[in-house]
Protein backbone atom coordinates (compact mmCIF):
# COMPACT_ATOMS: atom_id res chain seq x y z
CA UNK A 1 0.00 0.00 0.00
CA UNK A 2 1.10 3.67 -1.00
CA UNK A 3 0.18 6.49 1.20
CA UNK A 4 -1.06 10.08 -0.49
CA UNK A 5 -1.85 13.03 1.11
CA UNK A 6 -4.53 14.64 -0.88
CA UNK A 7 -5.90 18.77 -1.54
CA UNK A 8 -8.06 19.67 -3.39
CA UNK A 9 -8.81 23.37 -3.76
CA UNK A 10 -11.72 24.97 -6.04
CA UNK A 11 -12.08 28.84 -5.54
CA UNK A 12 -14.47 31.01 -7.15
CA UNK A 13 -14.06 34.79 -7.19
CA UNK A 14 -17.03 37.71 -7.55
CA UNK A 15 -16.87 41.15 -8.09
CA UNK A 16 -19.03 42.26 -5.61
CA UNK A 17 -20.64 39.55 -3.01
CA UNK A 18 -22.72 37.32 -4.32
CA UNK A 19 -25.56 34.54 -2.35
CA UNK A 20 -24.70 31.19 -3.00
CA UNK A 21 -27.21 28.29 -3.97
CA UNK A 22 -26.40 24.50 -2.57
CA UNK A 23 -23.15 23.12 -3.93
CA UNK A 24 -22.60 19.27 -4.67
CA UNK A 25 -18.91 18.48 -3.95
CA UNK A 26 -17.75 15.12 -4.83
CA UNK A 27 -14.17 14.90 -3.19
CA UNK A 28 -14.23 11.77 -1.19
CA UNK A 29 -11.99 8.86 -2.42
CA UNK A 30 -14.09 5.57 -2.81
CA UNK A 31 -13.16 2.73 -0.10
CA UNK A 32 -12.37 -0.64 -1.58
CA UNK A 33 -9.90 -3.71 -1.65
CA UNK A 34 -7.09 -1.09 -3.19
CA UNK A 35 -7.58 2.02 -1.74
CA UNK A 36 -8.83 2.96 1.72
CA UNK A 37 -9.40 6.31 3.12
CA UNK A 38 -7.53 7.00 6.48
CA UNK A 39 -8.82 10.70 7.23
CA UNK A 40 -10.46 13.39 5.24
CA UNK A 41 -11.32 16.78 6.00
CA UNK A 42 -13.54 19.67 4.19
CA UNK A 43 -13.59 23.43 4.72
CA UNK A 44 -15.59 26.47 3.00
CA UNK A 45 -15.11 29.94 3.30
CA UNK A 46 -17.49 32.02 4.34
CA UNK A 47 -19.33 29.57 6.82
CA UNK A 48 -21.71 26.77 5.69
CA UNK A 49 -23.64 24.22 6.39
CA UNK A 50 -22.67 20.69 5.49
CA UNK A 51 -24.52 17.18 4.76
CA UNK A 52 -23.11 13.82 3.25
CA UNK A 53 -24.97 11.87 1.32
CA UNK A 54 -24.36 8.97 -0.82
CA UNK A 55 -25.58 9.51 -4.48
CA UNK A 56 -27.43 6.38 -6.64
CA UNK A 57 -24.60 5.35 -7.45
CA UNK A 58 -23.26 5.14 -3.88
CA UNK A 59 -20.22 8.12 -4.45
CA UNK A 60 -20.14 10.15 -1.30
CA UNK A 61 -21.40 13.57 -1.92
CA UNK A 62 -21.12 16.66 0.50
CA UNK A 63 -24.29 19.28 -0.07
CA UNK A 64 -22.32 22.37 0.44
CA UNK A 65 -24.93 25.55 1.36
CA UNK A 66 -22.83 28.72 2.29
CA UNK A 67 -24.56 30.70 5.11
CA UNK A 68 -23.78 34.23 4.34
CA UNK A 69 -23.02 36.66 0.71
CA UNK A 70 -19.36 37.37 -0.10
CA UNK A 71 -17.02 38.03 -3.28
CA UNK A 72 -15.55 34.43 -2.89
CA UNK A 73 -16.45 31.33 -1.82
CA UNK A 74 -13.59 28.70 -1.31
CA UNK A 75 -13.71 24.85 -1.03
CA UNK A 76 -11.21 23.12 0.05
CA UNK A 77 -10.94 19.08 0.83
CA UNK A 78 -7.73 17.26 2.25
CA UNK A 79 -7.57 13.52 2.70
CA UNK A 80 -4.87 10.63 3.51
CA UNK A 81 -5.54 7.69 1.39
CA UNK A 82 -3.49 4.02 1.36
CA UNK A 83 -3.52 2.94 -2.14
CA UNK A 84 -2.30 -0.47 -3.50
CA UNK A 85 -1.50 -1.58 -7.32
CA UNK A 86 -4.48 -1.95 -9.31
CA UNK A 87 -4.60 -5.23 -11.06
CA UNK A 88 -6.01 -5.20 -15.40
CA UNK A 89 -3.26 -7.17 -17.27
CA UNK A 90 -2.68 -9.96 -14.75
CA UNK A 91 -6.62 -10.22 -13.67
CA UNK A 92 -7.97 -13.70 -15.15
CA UNK A 93 -11.42 -12.86 -17.52
CA UNK A 94 -14.03 -16.11 -17.60
CA UNK A 95 -13.26 -18.35 -19.96
CA UNK A 96 -16.42 -16.98 -22.24
CA UNK A 97 -15.13 -13.44 -22.32
CA UNK A 98 -11.65 -14.05 -23.03
CA UNK A 99 -12.49 -13.49 -26.87
CA UNK A 100 -14.44 -10.86 -28.65
CA UNK A 101 -17.72 -10.78 -29.43
CA UNK A 102 -18.93 -12.37 -25.58
CA UNK A 103 -22.20 -12.08 -24.36
CA UNK A 104 -22.68 -11.21 -20.49
CA UNK A 105 -25.53 -13.47 -17.91
CA UNK A 106 -28.89 -12.51 -18.25
CA UNK A 107 -28.22 -11.23 -14.24
CA UNK A 108 -25.21 -9.15 -15.54
CA UNK A 109 -27.14 -7.66 -18.07
CA UNK A 110 -30.05 -6.23 -16.01
CA UNK A 111 -27.47 -4.67 -13.25
CA UNK A 112 -25.18 -3.16 -16.38
CA UNK A 113 -27.92 -2.28 -18.59
CA UNK A 114 -27.22 1.55 -17.83
CA UNK A 115 -23.47 1.26 -18.82
CA UNK A 116 -24.22 -0.83 -22.08
CA UNK A 117 -26.70 1.50 -23.52
CA UNK A 118 -25.05 4.29 -25.69
CA UNK A 119 -25.84 8.23 -24.22
CA UNK A 120 -24.83 9.93 -27.52
CA UNK A 121 -26.27 9.24 -31.49
CA UNK A 122 -23.98 8.40 -34.07
CA UNK A 123 -26.45 9.15 -37.01
CA UNK A 124 -24.05 8.02 -40.13
CA UNK A 125 -22.08 5.06 -38.30
CA UNK A 126 -18.89 7.00 -37.69
CA UNK A 127 -18.41 5.73 -34.29
CA UNK A 128 -19.30 2.64 -34.76
CA UNK A 129 -16.66 2.72 -37.79
CA UNK A 130 -13.66 4.01 -36.15
CA UNK A 131 -14.70 1.81 -33.07
CA UNK A 132 -14.32 -1.27 -35.42
CA UNK A 133 -11.01 -1.30 -36.36
CA UNK A 134 -9.69 -2.64 -33.65
CA UNK A 135 -11.43 -6.01 -34.52
CA UNK A 136 -9.11 -8.27 -35.78
CA UNK A 137 -9.83 -9.63 -39.18
CA UNK A 138 -6.48 -11.94 -39.35
CA UNK A 139 -7.98 -14.19 -36.47
CA UNK A 140 -9.33 -13.68 -33.14
CA UNK A 141 -9.57 -10.74 -31.75
CA UNK A 142 -8.63 -10.77 -27.47
CA UNK A 143 -11.55 -8.52 -25.51
CA UNK A 144 -8.92 -7.11 -23.21
CA UNK A 145 -6.76 -6.58 -26.14
CA UNK A 146 -9.34 -4.69 -28.00
CA UNK A 147 -9.80 -2.47 -25.46
CA UNK A 148 -5.29 -2.03 -24.56
CA UNK A 149 -5.00 -1.70 -27.87
CA UNK A 150 -8.00 1.50 -28.25
CA UNK A 151 -6.50 2.94 -24.69
CA UNK A 152 -2.92 3.43 -26.37
CA UNK A 153 -4.47 4.54 -29.66
CA UNK A 154 -6.64 7.66 -28.06
CA UNK A 155 -3.34 8.24 -26.07
CA UNK A 156 -1.06 8.50 -29.58
CA UNK A 157 -3.32 9.79 -32.06
CA UNK A 158 -5.53 12.46 -30.07
CA UNK A 159 -4.25 15.99 -28.81
CA UNK A 160 -4.68 16.53 -25.46
CA UNK A 161 -5.90 20.43 -25.12
CA UNK A 162 -7.24 21.70 -21.59
CA UNK A 163 -10.78 23.88 -21.81
CA UNK A 164 -12.21 26.69 -19.50
CA UNK A 165 -15.67 26.03 -20.61
CA UNK A 166 -17.47 23.60 -18.29
CA UNK A 167 -19.06 20.02 -19.75
CA UNK A 168 -17.86 17.65 -21.76
CA UNK A 169 -17.80 17.44 -25.88
CA UNK A 170 -19.88 14.49 -28.00
CA UNK A 171 -17.79 11.86 -28.80
CA UNK A 172 -18.21 12.49 -32.64
CA UNK A 173 -16.74 16.55 -31.41
CA UNK A 174 -13.75 14.42 -30.38
CA UNK A 175 -13.26 12.64 -33.37
CA UNK A 176 -13.68 15.72 -35.61
CA UNK A 177 -10.79 17.22 -34.23
CA UNK A 178 -8.51 14.75 -32.65
CA UNK A 179 -8.57 16.62 -29.75
CA UNK A 180 -9.83 17.21 -26.24
CA UNK A 181 -9.60 16.68 -22.53
CA UNK A 182 -9.45 13.74 -20.16
CA UNK A 183 -12.99 14.03 -19.83
CA UNK A 184 -13.80 13.94 -23.52
CA UNK A 185 -11.14 11.25 -24.04
CA UNK A 186 -12.42 9.12 -21.72
CA UNK A 187 -16.40 9.72 -23.25
CA UNK A 188 -15.10 8.85 -26.41
CA UNK A 189 -13.93 4.89 -25.13
CA UNK A 190 -16.92 4.98 -23.40
CA UNK A 191 -19.41 4.95 -26.26
CA UNK A 192 -17.54 3.24 -28.41
CA UNK A 193 -17.10 -0.18 -26.05
CA UNK A 194 -20.67 0.81 -25.99
CA UNK A 195 -21.30 0.75 -29.43
CA UNK A 196 -19.81 -3.23 -29.38
CA UNK A 197 -21.37 -4.24 -26.40
CA UNK A 198 -18.78 -3.60 -23.80
CA UNK A 199 -20.13 -2.03 -20.44
CA UNK A 200 -18.56 1.28 -19.28
CA UNK A 201 -18.79 4.02 -16.65
CA UNK A 202 -16.75 7.09 -16.11
CA UNK A 203 -14.45 7.99 -13.44
CA UNK A 204 -13.41 10.83 -12.14
CA UNK A 205 -10.70 11.26 -9.18
CA UNK A 206 -7.31 12.20 -8.81
CA UNK A 207 -4.04 11.69 -10.49
CA UNK A 208 -0.96 10.48 -9.01
CA UNK A 209 2.13 12.10 -11.01
CA UNK A 210 5.48 10.73 -9.86
CA UNK A 211 7.62 13.73 -11.74
CA UNK A 212 5.90 16.03 -9.23
CA UNK A 213 7.13 14.22 -5.83
CA UNK A 214 9.61 17.20 -5.55
CA UNK A 215 7.84 19.93 -4.48
CA UNK A 216 10.75 22.68 -5.08
CA UNK A 217 10.84 21.30 -8.67
CA UNK A 218 7.15 21.22 -9.13
CA UNK A 219 7.01 24.52 -7.72
CA UNK A 220 9.50 25.63 -10.42
CA UNK A 221 7.43 23.43 -13.05
CA UNK A 222 10.49 21.59 -13.36
CA UNK A 223 10.11 17.46 -13.35
CA UNK A 224 11.91 14.79 -15.14
CA UNK A 225 11.41 13.26 -17.72
CA UNK A 226 7.57 13.66 -19.21
CA UNK A 227 4.97 14.45 -16.87
CA UNK A 228 1.66 12.52 -16.53
CA UNK A 229 -0.85 14.67 -18.24
CA UNK A 230 -3.75 15.51 -16.17
CA UNK A 231 -1.23 15.90 -12.92
CA UNK A 232 -2.79 19.13 -10.58
CA UNK A 233 -6.66 19.15 -11.19
CA UNK A 234 -9.22 16.42 -11.11
CA UNK A 235 -8.72 14.01 -13.77
CA UNK A 236 -10.92 11.46 -15.64
CA UNK A 237 -11.21 7.97 -16.90
CA UNK A 238 -12.90 5.19 -17.72
CA UNK A 239 -13.76 1.17 -16.44
CA UNK A 240 -15.00 -1.01 -18.38
CA UNK A 241 -16.58 -4.54 -17.11
CA UNK A 242 -15.29 -7.80 -18.05
CA UNK A 243 -16.86 -10.87 -16.66
CA UNK A 244 -14.21 -12.59 -14.14
CA UNK A 245 -12.52 -9.11 -13.57
CA UNK A 246 -14.79 -6.98 -12.75
CA UNK A 247 -14.20 -3.01 -13.25
CA UNK A 248 -11.05 -2.51 -14.85
CA UNK A 249 -9.73 1.20 -15.32
CA UNK A 250 -8.42 2.73 -18.48
CA UNK A 251 -6.87 6.23 -18.64
CA UNK A 252 -6.81 7.08 -22.77
CA UNK A 253 -5.66 10.13 -21.95
CA UNK A 254 -2.07 8.33 -20.42
CA UNK A 255 -2.52 4.83 -21.57
CA UNK A 256 -2.86 3.73 -18.22
CA UNK A 257 -4.45 0.47 -17.41
CA UNK A 258 -4.44 0.50 -13.75
CA UNK A 259 -1.62 0.65 -11.60
CA UNK A 260 -1.73 3.31 -8.58
CA UNK A 261 -1.79 6.47 -10.40
CA UNK A 262 -4.88 6.79 -10.95
CA UNK A 263 -7.46 7.59 -7.51
CA UNK A 264 -10.93 7.16 -7.59
CA UNK A 265 -13.22 9.47 -6.48
CA UNK A 266 -16.70 9.00 -8.57
CA UNK A 267 -18.11 6.93 -10.85
CA UNK A 268 -21.46 8.03 -12.93
CA UNK A 269 -22.95 6.09 -16.42
CA UNK A 270 -22.37 9.81 -17.73
CA UNK A 271 -19.68 12.59 -17.06
CA UNK A 272 -22.28 14.98 -16.05
CA UNK A 273 -23.25 12.79 -12.73
CA UNK A 274 -19.64 13.53 -11.51
CA UNK A 275 -18.62 17.05 -11.77
CA UNK A 276 -16.08 17.84 -8.85
CA UNK A 277 -18.21 21.09 -7.51
CA UNK A 278 -21.25 21.72 -9.27
CA UNK A 279 -23.76 24.90 -7.67
CA UNK A 280 -25.48 27.67 -8.11
CA UNK A 281 -25.00 32.06 -6.72
CA UNK A 282 -27.06 34.67 -7.48
CA UNK A 283 -26.01 38.31 -7.89
CA UNK A 284 -25.29 40.77 -10.80
CA UNK A 285 -25.22 39.62 -14.19
CA UNK A 286 -21.49 40.58 -14.41
CA UNK A 287 -19.86 39.70 -10.59
CA UNK A 288 -18.71 36.55 -11.44
CA UNK A 289 -14.92 36.72 -12.48
CA UNK A 290 -13.05 33.36 -12.46
CA UNK A 291 -12.66 30.07 -11.20
CA UNK A 292 -9.51 28.52 -10.06
CA UNK A 293 -8.96 24.47 -9.12
CA UNK A 294 -6.04 23.17 -7.51
CA UNK A 295 -5.23 19.72 -6.91
CA UNK A 296 -1.76 18.67 -5.21
CA UNK A 297 -1.05 14.69 -4.63
CA UNK A 298 2.16 13.94 -2.78
CA UNK A 299 3.31 10.14 -2.04
CA UNK A 300 4.43 10.05 2.13
CA UNK A 301 7.62 8.93 2.64
CA UNK A 302 7.87 4.95 4.23
CA UNK A 303 8.68 5.66 7.63
CA UNK A 304 11.88 3.95 8.54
Amino acid sequence: MIRYDITHTTVYRYKTPVTFGEHRVMFRPRDSHDLRVLATDLTVSPMAHVRLIQDPHSNSVALVQPLVSATELRIVCTFTIEHAHSGNLELPLSPGAELFPFAYSVEDRFDLEQYLRPHHDDPEGLLTAWTRQFIRTDGPTGTRDLLVQMNQHIRDNFRYETRDEEGTQTPLRTLAVASGTCRDFALLMMEAARRIGIATRFVSGYLYDPALDNEADAAAGKSEGESTVGAGSTHAWLQAYLPGAGWLPFDPTNNLIGGNQLIRVGVARDPSQAAPVSGSWYGAADAYLDMQATVVVKRVPESP
